[in-house]
C-alpha cells in the first residue's frame, strides 16, 4: 500500500508539518507500506524538521529561486514563470489560502492528475479542494484536519464545500468530529477521530529540579505569547529563581521584546528563536506554558512537553489542551484569555516543588499510555487498509456523487448550512457517561446530543424567552432551599444576572445541583480554583468547590441544528465576597450601579416575563443610560410576483426597463421580509410596534391580527397620492415615512434585505438622551456633479451633498452601512419643511431618478449630525452580494460564527449567478439562521 501525503510547504516549521512527518515515518516502518510526501512548495535548501530528511519528499514548485520555477524538468523561461506566479490560483481561492498561484495550479494538476498511489492524504482544506478535483477516481482520498474546523474562518470553507468528495475525513478530537457531523449531515464522508501521537525514539527526560519555564510557539497574535510574559511578570518577584524561555519566531517578536523590556525582565525572559531540537530543551524545563487561542486542535508541543516529564499550564480552549492535559494530574487548565488566572496557576506550580514533581511523573506515564505511536499508527493503518480494500466496490463512487448532489441541494455550489460552534470545552469521560443516562431516561423524545452536549430540540424558542427560562430555572432552585439572592442589572442586558453572598456559595451550589439533577442543564464555571475550567452538568455543582460564579443554561437547538441557545443566554450567578467595610464586591464584571454594593438584602422587585424577582432599589430606578422612550420599526416592501402590481409597473414604466434603478432586481421578493421580522423577534424584542409599508399588498404568511403590527398602504401614506402614485421609487416612499399615523418619535427603518444577527439593546441605535447613532461606511461618494450614468442611490447621495454644502458649508464624503437606520420623526419633518421643493420632487418621481433625495438612508444622518442630534458609532456588520459567487461562502461564516450585529444580503444584477441558485442560497441560509417562527407569522405558515 502506497500512501502519499500532500503538504503546502513541507520545509517549514509547523504543527501540521511535524504531525505529518511523524505519522508518515511511523507508517513507513510497517511491512508493505510505502510513503511519500509531496510538498507543493520548496522554501528552504534543507527542511526545518529532521524527520523530513528521513522520508522521500517531492517538491512541485521551487521558491528558493527567483522567479519561482517548477521543480520538474521544464523548458519554461523566467518570463513565463514570473507571469504565472503573478496570476491568482484558479484551484484555490485566495480567501482560502493566498500563497497559491497559477504556476502552482499547473504543477499540482500535472502531479496529482497522474498520481500513482493508493491513498492521498491532504493536510489543509485548501489542498483538499484542489486534490479532490484532480486525483484519479481510484485513488482513496483522506483529509486530516489539523485545526478545529469550527474556528477556521475562511480557510475552513473549502472543507465544508468539498468534504462530500472524500472517502474519509479525520479530525483530532471528538468535539470537531461532532461539529462536522452536524454541519455536513448526509453529505459527510466517513468521519473518524485519531489523535496525534507522541514521537517515537529516545527522548531525554526533565529531572524535576529545573526552574525554567519553556514555551514553544510562533510569535504571532494567535499564540498570545504576550499573555505568558504578562503572567510571568505578575509572579516573577515572588519566584526570583525562575526564568521564562520562549522558542519561536514571528512578526510579533519586536513587540514582545519591548514588552519584556517594559517589565524590566530582559535578564529573566529569553526570546531564543526557532529550535530544531526541542526534545533537548524540554529536558531542561521545569514547567511549560500553552497560551494559544481557539485555533489549536491537538498541540504537539503539549505531547512533547508531557513526554519529557514537564507539567503544563495551558489555556482551556475549544479543543486540544483538555484532551491532553489532565487538570491537577499532570498540569493545570486555565480559563482562556485570563492572564490573572494564568499567573495564579503558574505561581502555584512554581512555588510547590512536591506538586510539580508529582505532576511531572504523571505526565510522562500518562502521555505514553494515551497517545503511544504504536496505538495511533495502528488506527491509521486500519483506516487506510480498509478504505483501499473497498475502493472498487460499486457503491463507492455512487455514494460520493449522491453526497455532492445533496450538498449542492442544501444551499448551492458555494454555501453549506453549518452548525453553530461553541466555546465550551469537551465533556470529561465520566460526564459523558452520565449524559448518556440522562438521554436514556428522557421520555419526551426531545433531548438529543448536539455539538457534544445534551440539548432539547425545539423550534419555538426565541432568545428572550430562553434567557427568561434560564433565569426561572436558577431562581426556582435557589428559592427551593431559601438561598437569598438579588437580581442585578449588568451592561448588555440580553441575559440575567443574580448576586449571591459568597458565604452562601456552598448552599447555592448544593441547591442548584439538587434542583437540576437528572436534567440536561449545564453550568459554565467562572474562575474555578480547584476544578478545571469549562462546563459541567449542573447536577455536579455541589462538588466543584471554590469559584467566582456559574453561568447556568439549558441548551436548546432547533431541528435544523443551525441555531443553538447556549451559554450566551445563561443566567449568571456571581458569588460576592464582603469587603473589609462590610459591603459586597462583584467577583467579576460589574453592574450598572458599579462593582460594589452596600448590601445584598432585597429592597425591591424587578419583573421579568410576569414574574417578580428580588432586587435592590437602585436597579428599579431610571438610570442615566437607560433608553426609556418607545422605538418602532418600519419596513417598506413589495411583492414583484403580484400580477396586478406587475401590470401597474409595466403601465407606469412602459415595460422593458432593465436598469439598476428600474429593473426587476430592485423589486425582487425572495421572502426576505419573513426572516428579517424573525430577526427582530429574536434579537430586538424591545421594538414596540412594526409598520409595514406596501402598495396594497400583504404577504400570505403575515398575521395582520398581531397587535404589534400595522400594514400601511401607500395611499394612506402620501400627502398627495393622486399625483405621486403608483410609485416604484424607494426614495419617494421613504420621503413620506414620517407621516405614518401612530409612529413613535424614535424608530428604526429596515429594508427587507437587512437583518439583525445577534442580540441588541435600544442603545445599539439610540443614546438615552434621544440622540440617534449612525454608522459611517468606508465607501466614499464620488465628487459632484451628478453623472449621466450614476445609479439612483449614488445620484441621491450627491444631491444630498449639494443640499448640505449649501445649508451648512460642509461637504459629506462617505456613505453609511446598509443596516437598520436609527431615525427621528421630528427631524424628518424638519428636513421636509427646510427643503420642500427637493422632497416634493422626490415624492413625485415614480422611479429612481438623477434628481432624487435619499432622505432616510443618508440625508437624515448627516443633517442630524450637523445639528447636534446624532452621533457616529460602530457596529459589527457584513454585506453579502448573493449575485457574486465568491460571496456565497461568506454565508457559511455568518451562520457558523453568528458574530455580526447586523448584515445585509444584496443582489448585483450581473454577477453571473443564476436566479435559481441565488434563490436556493438565500432561502437555505435564512431558514438556517432564523429557523424559529416570529409572532408576526400566522401559525400554519411554513
Amino acid at each position: 500500500m502506497k500512501i502519499t501525503y500532500l503538504l503546502g510547504w513541507g520545509d517549514e516549521m509547523g504543527g501540521t508539518e511535524l504531525a505529518t512527518y511523524t505519522q508518515a515515518r511511523h507508517l513507513a516502518e510497517r511491512p508493505g507500506v510505502e510513503v511519500e510526501v509531496v510538498s507543493v512548495f520548496r522554501t528552504r535548501a534543507e527542511p526545518f524538521f529532521a524527520e523530513a530528511r528521513e522520508l522521500p519528499v517531492r517538491h512541485l514548485v521551487d521558491r528558493t529561486v527567483t522567479p519561482e520555477r517548477p521543480v520538474r524538468e521544464s523548458d519554461l523561461d523566467d518570463a513565463a514563470c514570473r507571469t504565472l506566479a503573478a496570476l491568482p490560483s484558479e484551484l484555490i481561492r485566495p480567501a482560502w489560502e493566498g500563497a497559491f498561484d497559477r504556476l502552482s495550479d499547473i504543477e499540482m494538476t500535472a502531479a496529482l492528475g497522474s498520481l500513482d498511489t493508493d491513498v492521498l492524504v491532504t493536510t489543509t482544506p485548501a489542498l483538499l479542494a484542489a486534490a479532490v478535483a484532480l486525483v484519479p477516481a481510484r485513488v482513496v482520498t483522506v483529509h486530516q484536519e489539523h485545526r478545529p474546523t469550527q474556528r477556521r474562518g475562511p480557510s475552513g470553507e473549502p472543507l465544508l464545500l468539498h468534504a462530500p468528495r472524500l472517502d474519509a475525513l479525520v479530525s483530532l478530537t471528538g468535539r470537531t468530529r461532532d461539529w462536522l457531523a452536524e454541519s455536513l449531515g448526509a453529505t459527510a464522508p466517513e468521519l473518524a477521530v485519531i489523535p496525534n501521537a507522541v514521537p517515537d525514539g529516545f527522548r531525554p527526560r526533565a529531572d524535576g529540579q529545573s526552574k525554567v519555564i519553556v514555551m514553544a510557539a510562533r510569535l504571532t497574535g494567535e499564540k498570545r505569547v504576550d499573555h505568558a510574559i504578562r503572567a510571568f511578570a505578575q509572579v516573577a518577584d515572588a519566584h526570583p529563581e525562575w526564568t521564562l524561555r520562549i522558542f519561536g519566531s514571528g512578526h510579533r517578536e519586536r513587540h514582545l521584546r519591548r514588552l519584556v523590556d517594559g517589565f524590566g525582565l530582559h535578564d529573566r525572559v529569553e526570546l531564543l528563536g526557532p529550535c530544531q531540537d526541542m526534545a533537548a530543551e524540554w529536558a531542561k524545563a521545569g514547567l511549560s506554558l500553552m497560551t494559544a487561542g481557539h485555533n489549536e486542535a491537538f498541540p504537539l508541543v503539549l505531547l512533547e512537553a508531557l513526554a519529557a516529564g514537564v507539567p503544563v499550564v495551558a489555556y482551556d480552549v475549544l479543543t486540544g489542551p483538555a484532551e491532553i492535559v489532565r487538570h491537577r494530574v499532570d498540569g493545570l487548565l486555565v480559563p482562556p484569555g485570563q492572564v490573572d488566572e494564568l499567573a495564579v496557576a503558574m505561581g502555584e506550580l512554581m512555588g510547590d516543588d512536591e506538586m510539580r514533581r508529582g505532576y511531572a511523573e504523571a505526565a510522562r506515564e500518562g502521555v505514553y499510555a494515551r497517545f503511544s505511536s504504536a496505538d495511533v499508527t495502528a488506527r491509521w493503518e486500519e483506516l487506510y487498509t480498509r478504505l483501499v480494500a473497498g475502493r472498487d466496490r460499486p457503491g463507492r463512487l455512487r455514494g460520493r456523487a449522491d453526497r455532492v448532489a445533496l450538498g449542492v441541494a442544501s444551499g448551492g455550489s458555494g454555501f453549506r448550512p453549518t452548525a453553530p460552534h461553541t466555546f465550551d470545552a469537551a465533556a470529561a469521560a465520566d460526564e459523558h457517561a452520565r449524559e448518556d443516562e440522562i438521554l436514556a431516561a428522557d421520555e419526551s423524545g426531545r433531548v438529543i446530543r448536539s455539538v457534544g452536549r445534551l440539548a432539547e430540540r425545539r423550534d419555538d424558542i426565541l432568545a428572550p424567552r430562553m434567557a427568561e427560562w434560564n433565569l426561572r430555572l436558577v431562581a426556582d432552585a435557589l428559592e427551593s432551599q431559601d438561598v437569598p439572592y438579588v437580581m442585578v442589572r449588568t451592561p448588555g442586558g440580553t441575559a440575567h444576572t443574580l448576586a449571591v453572598a459568597d458565604d452562601d456559595r456552598p448552599r447555592a451550589l448544593k441547591a442548584l445541583a439538587g434542583a437540576l439533577r437528572g436534567q440536561p442543564v449545564y453550568a459554565e464555571l467562572v474562575n474555578p480554583r480547584d476544578a478545571a475550567p469549562g462546563t459541567v452538568l449542573a447536577e455536579r455543582l455541589d462538588a466543584i468547590g471554590d469559584l467566582a460564579g456559574v453561568k447556568v443554561f439549558k441548551p436548546v437547538t432547533t431541528t435544523t441544528l443551525s441555531l443553538r441557545h447556549g451559554a450566551g443566554l445563561a443566567c449568571t450567578v456571581g458569588f460576592w465576597p464582603r469587603t473589609p467595610e462590610g459591603a459586597f464586591h462583584s467577583p467579576f464584571g460589574s453592574t450598572l450601579a458599579g462593582a460594589e454594593l452596600p448590601s445584598l438584602t432585597p429592597t425591591a422587585t424587578l419583573d421579568v416575563a410576569e414574574r417578580a424577582y428580588p432586587t435592590l432599589d437602585v436597579f428599579t430606578e431610571l438610570l442615566v443610560k437607560d433608553v426609556d422612550f418607545p422605538i418602532d420599526a418600519v419596513y417598506t416592501w413589495v411583492d414583484d410576483s403580484d400580477p396586478a402590481w406587475r401590470a401597474r409597473r409595466e403601465e407606469t414604466l412602459g415595460g422593458g426597463d432593465t436598469s439598476a434603478d428600474g429593473g426587476a432586481v430592485r423589486f425582487r421578493n425572495r421572502d426576505e421580509l419573513r426572516f428579517s421580522l424573525r430577526s427582530i423577534a429574536m434579537y430586538a424584542p424591545w421594538i414596540r410596534h412594526v409598520y409595514l409599508v406596501t402598495a396594497g399588498q400583504t404577504p400570505p404568511w403575515l398575521d395582520r391580527d398581531n397587535p404589534g403590527l400595522t400594514v400601511v398602504d401607500h395611499r394612506d401614506l402620501f400627502a398627495d397620492p393622486e399625483e405621486c402614485l403608483p410609485t416604484f421609487n424607494s426614495h419617494s416612499i421613504e420621503s413620506q415615512l414620517h407621516r405614518i399615523e401612530g409612529l413613535s418619535e424614535h424608530f428604526l427603518y429596515f429594508n427587507d434585505d437587512m437583518f439583525l444577527g445577534r442580540p441588541t439593546t435600544p442603545d445599539t441605535f439610540f443614546l438615552s438622551n434621544g440622540l440617534a447613532r449612525f454608522f459611517w461606511s468606508s465607501a466614499s461618494v464620488p465628487a459632484l456633479p451628478v453623472a449621466p450614468d450614476d445609479e439612483g442611490y449614488l445620484a441621491a447621495a450627491k444631491n444630498n451633498r449639494a443640499l448640505l454644502r449649501e445649508a451648512f458649508g460642509r461637504t459629506t464624503t462617505h456613505s453609511f452601512f446598509h443596516v437598520p437606520y436609527a431615525l427621528r420623526r421630528s427631524i424628518l419633518q424638519e428636513i421636509t419643511e427646510r427643503f420642500p421643493e427637493q422632497l416634493a420632487a422626490t415624492a413625485r418621481s415614480r422611479v429612481r431618478s438623477r434628481g432624487d433625495i435619499a432622505l432616510v438612508s443618508s440625508l437624515h444622518q448627516h443633517y442630524a449630525y450637523l445639528t447636534g442630534r446624532a452621533v457616529p458609532a460602530g457596529i459589527s456588520y457584513d454585506f453579502v452580494d448573493i449575485g457574486d459567487p465568491a460571496d456565497h461562502a461568506r454565508l457559511g461564516r455568518l451562520l457558523q460564527n453568528r458574530d455580526r450585529t447586523a448584515f445585509c444580503i444584496g443582489e448585483s444584477p450581473d454577477g453571473g449567478v443564476t436566479d435559481e441558485e441565488m434563490a436556493l442560497a438565500i432561502r437555505s441560509f435564512l431558514t438556517a439562521y432564523f429557523p424559529v417562527r416570529s409572532p408576526y407569522e400566522v401559525r400554519d405558515s411554513s
